[in-house]
């Protein structure tokens, strides 16, 4: 693996809005994986890790964004070795940082760092800092969605957006979640109940069993996220099945997009469809 993969740093200190420019870095460099605060994001979608920002205490936060327990390394080590990682973005706020990860994780020394001056101005930085000291946020560089070609409807927050570079230059995502960590003096962070339905419509959409979901329920308790969903099967398919198969889909999807943990979903088949043809 050592030889393998080429890794860069991305370096600024906290709250200067790092994360919400790691994707146009990485564009600008043809890097496909990023490792920031605890998560491995290959393109747009969360592939591994534990966001460090769901942790308890701001101790937790840095043990888990360095990568500290043998658990946490394996996971990301096994991931790069499955998607045949060739280069890496890793996130930090000092050198001192992004060293310890790349060597916790057993990659090969930094190549390439970037430091955040590099790609914002001052003003941009102190705007990035204000909005995480007033409003306890947090930028992850992962969509709300994956961005998909047949998928609409997705919810954008104001400053997700495609930007351009210049003309005739291949646009970058800019598009971000942003997450407010559980220590916060502004308390916990929370995902808009609009967006679990939104994915399991999506979810219902790609499976021509499925004729629609009709009624999305949703309660979270303390770190996990409980789902009721009612739906309406096609005519000619096994109801079981079709349940087991769209509530496994449903988990899959909401995990991935969200990084939220989903404790239990409870689907109930309330009608078939019957095409008029029948």
């Amino acid at each position: 693996m050592k030889q393998k993969i080429k890794v860069y740093a991305f370096i600024g200190p906290s709250g200067t809005g790092k994360s919400y420019r790691a994707q146009m870095v990485a564009s600008e460099k043809g890097i496909n994986f990023i490792i920031d605060d605890g998560l491995l994001i290959k393109d747009n979608a969360v592939i591994a890790g534990t966001s460090a920002k769901k942790a308890p205490t701001k101790i937790e936060t840095v043990k888990e964004a360095l990568f500290m327990r043998l658990d946490e390394q394996l996971e990301i080590k096994r991931a790069l070795k499955r998607y045949k990682a060739e280069s890496i973005l890793i996130l930090g706020t000092s050198d001192g940082m992004v060293d310890k990860i790349a060597k916790n994780l057993d990659l090969p020394e930094v190549e390439e760092r970037i430091y955040i001056t590099d790609v914002a101005t001052e003003a941009e930085m102190k705007e990035a800092k204000r909005i995480r000291q007033t409003e306890g946020k947090h930028v992850i560089p992962v969509p709300t969605f994956e961005i998909k070609k047949d998928f609409s409807g997705y919810l954008l927050d104001p400053l997700q957006i495609f930007k351009s570079k210049g003309k005739g230059e291949k646009p970058y995502i800019s598009e971000k979640s942003i997450i407010r960590p559980t220590f916060s003096y502004m308390g916990n962070f929370t995902i808009s109940d609009n967006v679990f339905r939104q994915i399991i419509e999506y979810v219902a959409n790609k499976m021509p069993e499925v004729y629609k979901a009709t009624r999305v329920r949703v309660e979270t308790v303390e770190s996990n996220t409980n789902i009721y969903i009612e739906v309406m099967i096609e005519y000619g398919n096994n109801i079981f099945d079709v349940l087991k198969e769209f509530k496994t889909r449903c988990k899959k999807e909401i995990e991935n997009l969200t990084s939220m943990n989903v404790g239990k979903i409870d689907i109930v088949a309330k009608g078939i469809h019957i095409p008029e043809d029948k």
